[in-house]
């Protein structure tokens, strides 16, 4: 059973910063791509982040490339988003979830994620 668990969330005022993390645990970590999602209240949840199973490949939503940077470190088992110049917008509850398959290849498509942690919120203060 595949356990993700993030923190890192919190209230922020715009123009800040902020570093969610996400803890994986009961497989080989290493062998899967990552990503992360956000849910705003009365909206869908969609796609923000998502890192390849080795930390080569890189994707972002538009709305947040060049203020937010995943990255990966597969010895600790751990996916991270560092969230910088943050706007009003980007207040949503922060999803790390994972790909069921091994070496299968970065999506931005919450249908292709098989594991889900819990959530952490973000609020970002105007």
């Amino acid at each position: 059973q595949v356990q993700l668990v993030e923190s890192g969330g919190g209230l922020v005022q715009a123009g800040g910063s902020l570093r969610l993390s996400c803890a994986a645990s009961g497989r080989t970590f290493s062998r899967y791509p990552m990503g992360w999602f956000r849910q705003a209240p009365g909206k869908e949840r969609e796609f923000v982040a998502a890192i390849s199973w080795n930390g080569a490949g890189v994707y972002y939503a538009d709305s947040v490339k060049g203020r937010f940077t995943i990255s990966r470190d597969n010895a600790k088992n751990t996916v991270s988003l560092q969230m910088n110049s943050l706007k009003p917008e980007d207040t949503a509850v922060y999803y790390c979830a994972a790909r069921r398959t091994a070496f299968s290849s970065i999506s931005k498509f919450t249908a292709e994620y098989d594991y889900w942690g819990q959530g952490t919120q973000v609020t970002v203060s105007s």
